[in-house]
């Protein structure tokens, strides 16, 4: 329990730090982007490369994916019919924020922490399913509602798909490990040495992206949205928690990665869609916080 705590009070650190960076004038927010491009496109790549070159398939982390896309599904309807009566635009802007998760920056540091290279493997098996979600579900739900008229076909899902690094990743990997092939000894290395700085510059950039400045006028549609998102990841998630089958590690990425923060892939939709960037921002922002202390306060009484 001590560790754990220790864990979560070192990324509390580091989140501290980037903000402070952020407040200070250090370092500019718009920083972050950049920031944001080496740890999606370098350094998270490399942390899948050394947690997937070794793994060994088993049924229920196939059923991790499948989950993935199952639950973004669902919970993605239930959004729109929450916000049924909010109007075209507010529908499409919460909607949108409803499934996917924010598993790459917020879940792999703690994960890592906590659980290390096994726990890594079954949220990034759930990660898999969850890109679909991201990349071609809730990208769908925004472009609709905000008038593109977009239909949801193979090309645009697959061009989405095709340009999340991570993702591709993940299925590289997976089919090498499934083939038998293995990666040469110096790429599992350097791969080795890039993932170690995934976390702290994940923690880092949550930091320089926090946020309490929030807006007059928003507070409906945040209770809202937050209750719909919390509520349903709650009930669903303690209830295949207790319910399940399945080993430990399974039952534990559903209920963490179920209350995880809305994705980030959110805030480019919002600038490409014409919606409230403020507001998306601000929601998004809410959403890490509640996040990690629900993380927390979970971990510390299951574990």
């Amino acid at each position: 329990m001590a560790s754990l705590n220790q864990q979560f009070l070192y990324s509390i650190l580091i989140i501290a730090i980037g903000y402070i960076l952020k407040r200070s004038h250090i370092i500019k927010e718009k920083d972050g982007e950049g920031l944001a491009r080496i740890i999606f496109n370098i350094t998270l790549p490399g942390l899948i490369i050394v947690t997937f070159s070794d793994i060994v398939f088993e049924s229920s982390l196939l059923l991790l994916i499948i989950a993935g896309v199952v639950y973004g599904l669902v919970s993605g309807f239930i959004g729109l019919w929450v916000f049924r009566n909010q109007g075209r635009y507010n529908k499409g802007m919460l909607g949108m924020m409803v499934p996917g998760f924010n598993i790459g920056l917020f879940a792999y540091p703690l994960v890592d922490g906590i659980w290390g290279q096994e726990g890594l493997k079954y949220f990034g098996m759930f990660d898999v399913g969850n890109a679909f979600i991201v990349f071609g579900f809730s990208y769908l739900i925004g472009s609709y509602y905000s008038g593109e008229q977009v239909k949801l076909n193979f090309r645009m899902v697959a061009g989405k798909l095709s340009k999340s690094l991570p993702l591709l990743t993940y299925i590289i990997i997976c089919a090498l490990n499934i083939s038998g092939l293995k990666l040469p000894g110096l790429v599992l290395e350097v791969s080795d040495i890039i993932s170690k700085a995934n976390m702290p510059l994940s923690l880092l950039l949550l930091g320089i992206y926090l946020n309490f400045t929030f807006e007059k006028g928003y507070g409906k549609y945040i209770v809202k949205f937050l209750l719909t998102k919390y509520g349903l990841g709650l009930i669903v998630g303690l209830a295949l928690f207790f319910l399940l089958p399945f080993e430990d590690m399974f039952r534990y990425t559903l209920l963490i990665g179920l209350i995880l923060p809305t994705a980030v892939s959110v805030l480019p939709y919002s600038v490409e869609f014409g919606y409230d960037q403020k507001f998306v921002g601000t929601v998004s922002n809410m959403t890490i916080i509640i996040s990690f202390l629900l993380v927390w306060a979970i971990t510390n009484i299951i574990l």
